[in-house]
């Protein structure tokens, strides 16, 4: 888990992706709409984007993408996005984690 955990760290925003998931391109289309400049994995044109998938599973995320880090914090799938941005508390977090600034 540590490549997962490491690459989760790297930026402000991590969303771990696949090029043709829909619900991945809403997720990263939501994020980039704040302004934020994530760091996007998309697993699926990544050599070791299996074993990158594989440590999402034993993370807990199913389905694997999308997977949002914020702050260096798994934060989680699209269910969990949603839920922030409807109670008001996603650009709190994005600004606290610095991904933006408004």
């Amino acid at each position: 888990m540590a490549t997962v955990s490491n690459l989760g760290t790297e930026r402000p925003v991590v969303i771990f992706s696949k090029s043709d998931c829909c619900i991945s391109h809403s997720i990263k289309t939501l994020i980039y709409s704040f302004g934020a400049s994530p760091a996007i994995y998309e697993l699926d044109e990544l050599s070791n984007g299996r074993q990158l998938e594989r440590e999402l599973l034993s993370l807990g995320r199913r389905p694997s993408v999308p997977s949002v880090f914020i702050g260096g914090e798994l934060v989680g799938g699209s269910n969990e996005i949603m839920s922030l941005q409807i109670q008001g508390k996603l650009v709190k977090l994005l600004r606290e984690a610095k991904a933006i600034f408004l």
